[in-house]
């Protein structure tokens, strides 16, 4: 088991792609569409987004992860994580086994949306807690350098509800990322 950070470009939106449609499911609208738009056009562009897999002893991805800086480019927010189903899962909780390589390695973040959520990521050796707004529980890693609530840096992010706007408005800009989103699920590497 390795983690890959996938620079390559047509990689890359094919695993973000891959990322969004199985974070939020095929039943969840535009907000999978919106979220490869807002990731690819605004921070993938101010080299502020990574996207990671944890690959097999094939080199083939069992989890992929969306990592975000924060705003003082410090420590690196999961914004999305999903496990692959690959039909025989031969690795017991790829997702949870990624998010604790990344935490050994670079100062990282969680949010916790449930004390289910929290567990996978307690799981994981996210060890250090703090209550965030909303009941969100924000975890973080032995490498993050934050002690406390007044410490965390914003991640940072971009408007959701903007760029679903922007589709409503610029249908041209619509189609073409429903044809990279559909592309990049069609092109997702079998290994990496």
């Amino acid at each position: 088991m390795r983690v890959v950070h996938i620079k390559n470009p047509g990689q890359r939106e094919a695993c973000l792609a891959r990322l969004c449609a199985e974070a939020y499911g095929h039943e969840a609208g535009l907000r999978p569409l919106a979220t490869f738009a807002g990731t690819l056009g605004v921070l993938v562009k101010q080299e502020a987004a990574r996207v990671l897999a944890l690959v097999d002893d094939h080199s083939r991805p069992v989890a992929l992860a969306l990592l975000v800086l924060d705003e003082l480019g410090s420590s690196m927010t999961v914004m999305l994580l999903a496990d692959l189903d690959q039909g025989q899962q031969e690795v017991a909780g790829p997702a949870e086994r990624l998010v604790a390589e990344l935490a050994q390695k670079a100062p990282l973040r969680v949010d916790a949306q449930g004390a289910e959520q929290e567990a996978r990521f307690r799981e994981a050796g996210i060890s250090r807690w703090l209550d965030g707004k909303a009941g969100v529980r924000i975890g973080l890693g032995p490498r993050h350098p934050a002690g406390s609530l007044a410490d965390l840096p914003r991640a940072l992010s971009f408007d959701e509800a903007a760029v679903i706007q922007s589709f409503k408005q610029d249908r041209r800009q619509f189609e073409d990322y429903k044809a990279r989103f559909i592309r990049g699920l069609e092109a997702f590497p079998a290994t990496l």
